[in-house]
């Protein structure tokens, strides 16, 4: 009975702060998502109540007078793009250094093991003067081939764990059957790093789409905004126009997709990750 007592308290203590760190996690996005469908009037007369009626004219006036909708659009090129450059570039990388003995392979790892440590605001300045001189500066091109490589070390990483524990017979078996070492590469041994994949393609979209500062530094034209710009934008005008269920309407529009994505690979997030650690 004290056993049993015991345990229950010492799960309740486990618990309450947990429950209480959700509430404080949740709140602000309940309070955002109700802020959304007021008026300014019931904004600022009942900021924390719920509104009167659910009116979707924020979410209109978002789309349409401050153009979120080509900023969602340009978000979700870049995040695209980045994500799948970024996988591209890193399977064949992580296969050759975790497979193929060459000179320099151990230095090469350390080396980009070594890039996740170094500050990405390092090498802001030094990428906006490269990318003016290819002449990708204000592109959504140039910004998703940034994205990508600066998420490269990591994926790298996280890759490398994964392809270590294939078995080589599987590989050997391959070659002996006339394979070739790319068809070996992308129809064994990516099919079988398939959790490390989908795992590092889900944290490298939410990274990109939410990136505001690379953006913020490689983007001029107003017509290339993508959605955290966007949002910064109206948060500067709601300072003037009082317009923040637009600003609300607008935080929600960004978190939905997220949220989904999250929900749904919510199990192969915890999957990859759990098997990335024991692998590694």
């Amino acid at each position: 009975m004290k056993r049993t007592v015991g345990e229950i308290m010492s799960r309740t203590g486990i618990r309450i702060p947990l429950i209480l760190w959700t509430l404080a996690v949740l709140y602000p996005i309940f309070w955002m998502f109700l802020g959304s469908f007021k008026s300014n009037a019931e904004i600022y007369a009942n900021p924390w109540g719920f509104p009167e009626t659910f009116n979707y004219q924020n979410f209109i006036t978002a789309w349409t007078e401050y153009n979120i909708g080509s900023s969602v659009f340009n978000s979700l090129i870049v995040t695209l793009m980045g994500a799948v450059l970024c996988l591209v570039l890193a399977i064949p990388t992580a296969y050759a250094i975790e497979r193929i003995n060459f000179k320099g392979s151990n230095v090469l790892f350390t080396v980009y093991i070594s890039a996740m440590m170094i500050p990405m605001v390092l090498a802001w300045i030094p990428l906006f003067f490269l990318l003016n001189q290819f002449n990708l500066l204000d592109s959504l091109v140039g910004l998703a081939v940034v994205y990508a490589l600066s998420q490269l070390p990591f994926t790298i990483f996280v890759l490398t764990s994964f392809i270590s524990t294939i078995p080589k017979s599987l590989e050997e078996s391959a070659a002996i059957d006339g394979m070739s070492p790319y068809g070996i590469l992308w129809k064994i041994v990516t099919p079988l790093s398939m959790s490390g994949i989908i795992t590092v393609t889900i944290m490298n979209t939410i990274q990109f789409w939410n990136e505001y500062f690379m953006a913020l530094i490689f983007l001029q034209s107003e017509g290339n905004y993508t959605l955290a710009l966007a949002i910064d934008y109206i948060s500067s005008e709601a300072q003037y126009t009082n317009a923040w269920g637009t600003l609300f309407a607008s935080l929600v529009i960004a978190i939905i997709p997220v949220i989904i994505l999250y929900a749904i690979f919510q199990r192969r997030i915890t999957k990859g990750m759990t098997e990335g650690a024991l692998k590694g």
